[in-house]
């Protein structure tokens, strides 16, 4: 099965979710949640990402999270992440309890595409103080794909995580998983990368994301947001539509696309140095805001 192909069947079969003007959506991508060890990237930026997420939950943003949101090739199970960073977590619950909480599965949580994995690992939590199981996320579920489909104009974005256009990462991601955990997981602690990662490898970054704009291109314009590359990308108007959200694991910093007022904005959320030697945690506006309109019908240049 071919690239194409692969992101073609996501686009068929994906969920179709209404939004226009007035909604106001944050995507986020690659977050890896992990058990906060030492190989657990997504620690270092916990306290940004949470900051973020609680400005956007009180700014009425819905929530959508494009793939590799928990790191469960490092990690065995769900629980151990849970764990580790169950502040995030109550914080998601309350977006999910006011249904404003999209996820979609990638390659590193890929275990989520099975409703029956999600239902046992995330429908509730054991809380120790209480002596109790309680509820979680129950009845929630995974995407592979989500098309965002404006209620007026009747315009498409198309969100996947972008691993459809990775054979290695789409079709072996069992052996990806494997190798992970038991050499490049151990590795990572001596700073050596994992080569088979498209963020850790430029030419398979360069490769995927050119399949992506060929498949955009062949599907005549079509707005098309991932993640996997961990590379932001931000096109302007008359561009190949292909946008990217980047990652919760940069250094010191986290990147996503924020869409609202019929607009799209690339966005970072760092830790800067105030006059007085405190720090703050700031939002900065890295591109944008577009018009989604402008991209309905761009005519592409290479």
């Amino acid at each position: 099965m071919t690239s194409y192909t692969r992101l073609t069947r996501a686009y068929k079969n994906a969920k179709v979710v209404a939004f226009d003007d007035t909604s106001k959506i944050i995507l986020f991508s690659d977050c890896h949640r992990g058990d906060n060890s030492f190989s657990d990237e997504f620690a270092n930026n916990r306290n940004i990402y949470f900051h973020a997420l609680k400005h956007y939950f009180n700014e009425g943003f819905t929530y959508c999270e494009l793939g590799d949101g928990d790191e469960l090739w490092e990690n065995i199970n769900f629980e151990t992440i849970f764990k580790a960073h169950k502040n995030v977590y109550m914080l998601l619950r309350k977006y999910y309890i006011q249904q404003r909480l999209q996820l979609i599965w990638g390659n590193h949580d890929m275990v989520y595409k099975d409703p029956s994995y999600v239902k046992d690992h995330l429908s509730s939590y054991f809380e120790p103080i209480e002596n109790c199981n309680k509820d979680l996320f129950p009845g929630i579920q995974y995407q592979e794909a989500i098309v965002l489909k404006h209620r007026t104009t009747e315009q498409e974005l198309f969100l996947t995580h972008g691993h459809q256009a990775d054979w290695w990462n789409y079709t072996l991601w069992r052996w990806g998983r494997f190798l992970v955990r038991v050499l490049w997981k151990p590795l990572q602690l001596w700073g050596i990368a994992d080569p088979t990662s498209p963020a850790k490898n430029y030419k398979e970054l360069i490769k995927i994301e050119r399949r992506i704009k060929e498949w955009i291109v062949a599907k005549n314009d079509r707005i098309t947001i991932a993640g996997h590359t961990h590379r932001p990308r931000f096109p302007e108007p008359g561009a190949i539509p292909f946008f990217n959200a980047g990652s919760c694991v940069h250094p010191r910093s986290i990147t996503g696309l924020e869409i609202k007022e019929g607009t799209i904005s690339l966005i970072k959320w760092e830790i800067a140095t105030k006059d007085d030697g405190t720090l703050q945690i700031v939002r900065v506006l890295l591109e944008g805001p577009k018009s989604l309109s402008d991209y309905a019908k761009s005519k592409f240049k290479s």
